[in-house]
């Protein structure tokens, strides 16, 4: 029910608020245009106000405060029909009583958006996009949630500052727009910086000790019991001929080292003196034995502990 000030000289109503799709104008959710009714119009006649018409919308059992503009004077008496957004954003229910005033707005020169997803932010020119929305507005009121939509999807988007003022009317104006993160923007997580230590970690320790040689048991350069040069290029084969000729010499019962020698195998004898007495000296000089040459034998391969055996004896 409609309750109107006729002694004033603004426009100031309460009507009942439906959506605007009560009456098939669901495209007017792209802007903020309301329907009113005829004897509306025939009010606003007779008053000296500013065009084009804008109002201020009131919700007193919520208290929130919105503007807009309006498209048309078709609807029922008493009622109006808001876009639905706008409902949402004061806080009415279908059929709630709602203020209605005549208004005048300055011109907007400054507004600051924060959309409420990154999904805006991923539209190719989301600037155009929201110059070419806006022209279904006619004020912007700081606090307000406008809907944009785009490509079959609605996209929302606060309205964080304004100036001149906290309300502004963008009709025919050149308006600076700036947008803050969106709400669910989350920044970046900052790597994690390793802290440089003097002190060398196990792994680098092992890196250096890697890197050197292994050490090679018996690598020097091997020489003849009789004195001639080894006809073998290295000692360190030495080892491996030791452990193959090993067992050779166990075979057939027969001793390699020396047919003629009563020791065990493995030991180095140089001469025999076990029928010797311990004080008799030897008969023969030694000069004998030392003028004797002594036989060569060549060899196929080096062997180990395989040289000639030297007596004392004549």
């Amino acid at each position: 029910m409609a309750r109107q000030d006729h002694g004033s000289s603004s426009f100031e109503q309460s009507y009942r608020c439906y959506p605007v799709s009560f009456i098939d104008k669901a495209h007017l959710e792209r802007g903020d245009k309301i329907i009113m009714p005829p004897s509306a119009l025939d009010r606003l006649a007779t008053l000296h106000i500013d065009y084009p018409m804008l109002f201020e919308l009131h919700n007193p059992s919520a208290g929130r405060t919105s503007h807009c503009g309006v498209l048309e004077f078709i609807a029922d008496e008493g009622m109006i029909y808001l876009p639905y957004w706008m409902m949402e954003n004061m806080l009415l229910q279908e059929g709630d009583i709602v203020e209605l005033r005549s208004t005048s707005l300055a011109k907007g020169t400054f507004v600051k958006l924060q959309p409420h997803t990154m999904d805006f932010l991923d539209i190719s020119n989301p600037k155009a996009i929201l110059e070419t929305s806006l022209r279904s507005y006619s004020c912007l009121t700081t606090g307000d949630t406008i809907m944009v939509a785009y490509n079959n999807k609605k996209y929302y988007i606060d309205i964080v500052e304004a100036k001149p003022s906290s309300a502004i009317s963008i009709i025919e104006t050149d308006c600076e727009v700036d947008f803050a993160p969106p709400l669910d923007y989350k920044e970046p997580e900052k790597p994690k910086s390793i802290p440089i230590s003097n002190k060398t970690s196990p792994e680098d320790m092992e890196e250096p000790a890697a890197k050197k040689p292994k050490f090679s048991a018996f690598t020097g350069s091997s020489r003849r019991l009789d004195g001639k040069p080894a006809t073998q290029p290295a000692a360190s084969t030495i080892c491996p001929t030791l452990k193959q000729h090993q067992p050779e010499t166990e075979k057939n019962g027969s001793k390699l080292l020396s047919p003629l020698s009563h020791q065990q195998s493995g030991n180095l004898v140089f001469g025999s003196t076990s029928n010797q007495p311990q004080n008799e000296t030897p008969k023969v000089p030694l000069k004998k034995s030392t003028q004797e040459p002594p036989q060569k034998v060549e060899e196929p391969e080096f062997q180990a502990f395989t040289g000639r055996k030297y007596s004392l004896k004549g």
